[in-house]
C-alpha cells in the first residue's frame, strides 16, 4: 500500500491524520493519504499568494513550455494513471484509458492557449471627449485559482482546472475528491517536475468544512468547482471575493424522432446511459421517443443492454463497472424501486450486487419521479413517448437542470427549433448529450451551473480584463 502525501506550496507534507483510499469494486485498500491540517491550508494559501507574483511574470512561451513538459511526463506515466483510475474509482479499463488520453490532450490544448491570450486596441474617438485617445485591453491572471474536483473524472477534470490556471499565469490549489485523490496527487508531482514555481502548486486533501473555508478566503481569485449542484451553489454563496465557475449536474435528455437512424440512436443512448455506470454529469438519463418508433427503439435498447458486460473494472472486456460506493448504488436502487411502486415499468436491470448496479431501463415514469427530476448519477435511463417534436422539447425543458441535450433528427427545421428552444448549455445534433471534446465551451444553465470550461474559456474566467487609456499630449 502506497503512502501519499499532500502537496503544500510545492512541498510534500505528511500528517498523522491519514485515511484509506478503497477500491469500490474489490474493497481493497489502494493507498493511504495524509489529510491536511488547518496550518497546512494556511501555508498553502500564503505560498500560493507569493507564488502567484512569480507566475504572473512568466512569459507566455515559458508557461507553454511547462505545460508541454507536463504532457511528456503524463505520457511517460500513462500506465500509472490508468492503474490509479481503475483502483481508486472503479473505472473500467477502457474508460480509464480514455480519460488519461483526454487529460493529456487537455494539458496540450492549455499549452497552445497559453500563447493565444490576447487583447484588443479600441479607438475611443467615437465621441468628442475621446479624441486623441486609444484604449488597450489586456488580460491579467487573477492570482490564485482554487479547483475542486469530483470523483468521476478525477484526472481530466483536475487538468481542466490546472491547465488553464498555468496557461494564464496563476497559482493553483487543487482539492480533489477524498474518494479519488491519487491521480491528482500524481498530477501535482509531475507539474512540479515540469518546472512550475513550487510555491504556486498545492494539492490539498481536506474536509468539506476546510474546502468551504478555502472557497471563502479572500486570497482566492478564481474558484472553479465541478460537482453536485447542492454543494456547488452553497460554496458559491460563501465565495464572496472570487470569480466563480460552477460545472454541476444534470439529467441529460435525448430526443429521438422517427426520421433518424434508430440503430445508431439506440447504440449511442446505451453508451451514454451506462458508460462509467452512469456516473457522468452529461450521462443519458431521460429519453423521449416519437411514438411511431417508441416500441422498436425500446426493444433495441433492451437487446443492447442485455449484451453489456457488467463486472470487474480491471477486465478489459467490462462495459459497466462499479459505482463509487455500495451506498451510492443502494441509493440509486431505491429510486428505481420508488418509481416502480409509483407505476413505472421495469424493462431491464434493477438488481444490485455490492456496488454493481445492473443497467436499468424504465418506462411509464412521470416527470416528478426522482429518476427523472433529479440527477440519478447511476446506470438508469427512462424512456417516454411523445407525439409532437414541440412537446418533446418542452418535456426536456421541464427540469431545473440545463447542461446538454441530444437530438436525433434529419430535419433541418427541427434542428433549428431545438437549438432555439432547448434551455441547455449545448445542443448535440445526431448524438447524445454525453458528447464532449475538451476544447469546447462546456457548461450549463439553470441549476447546472455558471461559466464555462474548456481551456480557452476557463482562461477567461481565470483572468481579469484591464484597460489602459492613452491620450495624445
Amino acid at each position: 500500500m502506497d503512502d501519499w502525501a499532500c502537496i503544500v506550496g510545492g512541498v510534500e507534507r505528511r500528517s498523522e491524520d491519514r485515511y484509506l483510499v478503497v477500491n469500490p469494486f474489490s474493497g481493497e485498500v489502494v493507498g493511504q493519504v495524509s489529510r491536511c491540517s488547518a496550518e497546512d491550508i494556511e501555508e498553502a494559501l500564503q505560498a500560493a499568494t507569493a507564488g502567484s507574483t512569480v507566475t504572473a511574470e512568466l512569459a507566455a512561451h515559458q508557461r507553454a513550455t511547462v505545460l508541454r513538459r507536463l504532457v511528456d511526463l503524463m505520457t511517460a506515466h500513462r500506465e500509472e494513471f490508468i492503474t490509479l483510475l481503475i483502483a481508486e474509482g472503479g473505472k473500467p479499463r477502457r474508460n480509464a484509458e480514455g480519460e488519461t488520453a483526454r487529460a493529456i490532450e487537455t494539458i496540450l490544448i492549455s499549452a497552445e492557449e497559453a500563447v493565444r491570450i490576447g487583447g484588443e486596441v479600441i479607438p475611443l474617438d467615437r465621441t468628442v471627449p475621446g479624441e486623441g485617445c486609444i484604449g488597450i485591453v489586456q488580460r491579467f491572471p487573477v492570482g490564485v485559482v482554487l479547483g475542486i474536483t469530483p470523483f468521476n473524472f478525477p484526472l481530466n477534470l483536475a487538468c481542466h482546472k490546472l491547465g488553464p490556471a498555468v496557461a494564464s499565469g496563476n497559482a493553483i490549489i487543487l482539492k480533489p475528491a477524498s474518494a479519488t485523490p491519487l491521480s491528482s496527487l500524481l498530477l501535482g508531482r509531475l507539474l512540479l517536475e515540469a518546472g512550475y514555481p513550487p510555491a504556486a502548486v498545492s494539492v490539498l486533501i481536506c474536509s468539506p468544512d476546510d474546502a468551504e473555508r478555502l472557497a471563502a478566503d479572500q486570497r482566492i481569485g478564481c474558484f472553479s468547482f465541478t460537482g453536485s449542484p447542492e454543494v456547488g451553489w452553497h460554496l458559491r454563496s460563501r465565495a464572496t471575493y472570487a470569480k466563480v465557475t460552477l460545472e454541476l449536474g444534470g439529467n441529460g435528455a435525448v430526443i429521438v424522432h422517427e426520421d433518424c437512424d434508430l440503430s445508431h440512436a439506440a447504440s449511442r443512448i446505451i453508451e451514454g446511459g451506462f458508460s462509467q455506470a452512469g456516473q457522468v454529469c452529461i450521462s443519458v438519463q431521460r429519453v423521449f421517443v416519437h411514438r411511431p418508433v417508441f416500441e422498436p427503439l425500446l426493444t433495441r435498447l433492451g437487446e443492447l443492454a442485455d449484451g453489456l458486460v457488467v463486472g470487474d473494472p480491471s477486465d478489459p472486456k467490462t462495459d459497466v463497472g462499479s459505482m463509487i460506493s455500495k451506498e451510492a448504488a443502494e441509493h440509486a436502487l431505491k429510486r428505481i424501486q420508488d418509481a416502480c411502486s409509483a407505476g413505472a415499468t421495469l424493462i431491464k436491470g434493477g438488481s444490485l450486487s455490492g456496488s454493481l448496479l445492473q443497467p436499468t431501463i424504465l418506462t411509464g415514469t412521470k416527470a416528478g419521479m426522482e429518476v427523472n427530476c433529479r440527477e440519478v448519477f447511476a446506470p438508469i435511463i427512462t424512456v417516454t413517448p411523445y407525439d409532437t417534436f414541440e412537446q418533446a422539447v418542452a418535456d426536456v425543458n421541464d427540469s431545473v437542470y440545463g447542461l446538454q441535450a441530444g437530438v436525433f433528427t434529419r430535419d433541418l427545421l427541427r434542428v433549428r427549433y431545438a437549438f432555439s428552444h432547448l434551455k441547455v448549455g449545448t445542443v448535440v445534433i445526431g448524438d447524445i448529450p454525453t458528447f464532449r471534446v475538451d476544447m469546447m465551451p462546456y457548461g450549463g444553465v439553470k441549476r447546472s451551473g455558471s461559466g464555462r470550461e474548456g481551456p480557452r474559456y476557463a482562461i477567461e474566467e481565470m483572468t481579469d480584463t484591464r484597460m489602459m487609456i492613452i491620450r495624445d499630449p
